[in-house]
């Protein structure tokens, strides 16, 4: 992971998370970036400039009237300079101004004036987030290509408990490290198993799981962004082709989508098992609907379904192989099982149950290969899943290349 020589342009707002902002410069340096602090008059009431400065090793900048270097047209200097501008904490005040295209200070203005990558971190009591007018502004700034980093859930300093927590500076960092990644997987294949699959019973009923698809799709998503051919196998879900994606296969069962994966495998380059595929199926599917008889209980004999992972494995020649390990506990242990047990090149775990994994819109994971591993801690799945390409694309040069 690495932002070498990067040039990042931080931007800090007025909100409590603002602290947040400290520990983000030092994570961006820890990687090697450059970074530059503009403070709105608001955030200097929560953190002073001086504590920037430190951090940074640059002088910070809080006024579009300070006479030294707006001598040498500095704001412009600024925003030539950055290649990337992330704002954290964005206040429920800024994105407002940001919507509406003002230019009141120096942070706006040169949020106008630069042709950088603009990315918000937004931080707000939870009903402020909820509130249609946040919304709304939110809108107008994805359909110009603001990028949104966040919001995350949780306890607020405020005590409300909801949406609008800043994302922790580590997952700000990575999203910023993936979007430099852009092109780190040019001209290579990458073929994607997302969904679930569901196993029939009769006509009627059938044994399924509560995946979305929702991560698997992030990863096909993040994969094109960098500049990846991606084909993706999809079990039933209800989700849109992420753009760019150069093939979709549906499928409904565990066995359907064990033959379109290793049909597609033998093109592809990397091979990203997102999809929650049933362990289990029933050994003998009813060809009519099963009745109900009252006082009677059912039994089902089930049998084990084809495993992917190894049946790709198994092969001489066989992608760079990344695998899922959804667990309710010993996640870490269980996972390093699999990637061993199985043969895999990495391995990405992470807890569900009880609020996390399923059905919800963030996820976090623990990133797992032979010799090494990296957290990327809670965040959206898409954003999470960026950081996890960026990882894929790392270990897949250093291993196959």
């Amino acid at each position: 992971m690495s932002l070498a020589h990067r040039r990042i342009l931080l931007g800090v707002s007025g909100g409590i998370a603002a602290y947040k902002a400290c520990e983000l410069v030092r994570r961006l340096h820890e990687v090697g970036a450059e970074v530059r602090v503009v403070m709105t008059a608001s955030a200097t009431h929560f953190v002073g400039a001086t504590t920037f400065q430190a951090l940074s090793g640059q002088a910070v900048r809080t006024s579009l009237w300070d006479t030294q270097a707006e001598a040498a047209m500095g704001h412009i200097e600024l925003a030539r300079w950055a290649e990337r501008i992330v704002i954290a904490p964005a206040s429920a005040n800024l994105l407002a101004r940001l919507a509406h295209g003002l230019a009141d200070d120096l942070l706006t203005t040169l949020c106008l004036a630069s042709a950088a990558p603009l990315y918000v971190a937004p931080a707000m009591n939870q009903q402020m987030w909820a509130h249609p007018a946040v919304q709304a502004n939110l809108a107008v700034l994805r359909q110009r290509g603001v990028h949104l980093l966040g919001p995350d859930a949780g306890e607020q300093a405020c005590g409300d408990v909801g949406a609008g927590r800043m994302l922790e500076p580590p997952a700000l960092r990575d999203a910023l490290v993936a979007s430099f990644a852009a092109g780190a997987l040019q001209g290579v294949r990458v073929l994607v198993a997302a969904g679930p699959t569901y196993e029939d019973i009769d006509p009627v009923r059938f044994i399924g799981n509560r995946s979305s698809g929702r991560m698997g799709f992030a990863v096909a998503q993040a994969a094109v962004e960098a500049g990846a051919t991606v084909t993706l196998v999809a079990g039933p879900v209800q989700l849109a082709t992420p753009a760019g994606v150069a093939q979709r296969v549906d499928v409904r069962s565990a066995a359907q989508m064990h033959a379109a994966v290793l049909d597609a495998a033998a093109a592809a380059d990397i091979y990203v098992g997102a999809a929650a595929v049933a362990d289990y199926r029933p050994a003998q599917p009813l060809a009519h609907k099963l009745k109900k008889h009252d006082g009677t209980g059912l039994a089902l004999a089930l049998e084990e379904t084809p495993d992917i992972l190894t049946s790709l494995s198994a092969q001489v020649a066989h992608p760079f192989l990344v695998g899922f390990a959804a667990e309710t506990e010993a996640v870490t242990e269980y996972a390093q099982d699999k990637l061993q047990r199985k043969g895999l090149d990495m391995i990405a775990a992470n807890q569900v149950g009880d609020g996390l994994g399923f059905e919800v819109a963030e996820n976090a994971l623990n990133v797992i290969w032979p010799g090494g591993s990296v957290p990327l801690p809670r965040a959206s799945k898409e954003n999470l899943a960026r950081a996890l390409i960026a990882q894929i694309a790392l270990r897949y040069r250093a291993v196959r290349e």
